[in-house]
């Protein structure tokens, strides 16, 4: 598989890495319902985190994909770690 040997490949983990970073952080940031976050409970009644807020269920559509591909691509250029 030539393109396992890419280059190209540590770079896009890299980059699926930091986007998995910053999706999760704004999920967390825009979901009421985890028990670290009851502070953004209280921020329902500011304007500008209402119009994040209702990104919340599209940012888990950008997340997860990139989760899933970060991952079998890291598992097929690294292997398995044992």
């Amino acid at each position: 598989m030539e393109l396992m040997q890419s280059i190209m490949v540590p770079r896009i983990i890299v980059i699926l890495g930091i986007i998995n970073i910053l999706t999760g952080a704004a999920i967390f940031f825009s979901c009421r319902c985890l028990p670290g976050a009851r502070l953004m409970g209280r921020m329902m009644k500011y304007n500008a985190f209402q119009r994040f807020y209702k990104y919340h269920c599209y940012i888990w559509r950008v997340f997860w994909p990139s989760v899933l591909i970060h991952s079998l691509l890291a598992l097929m250029f690294f292997g398995l770690p044992f």
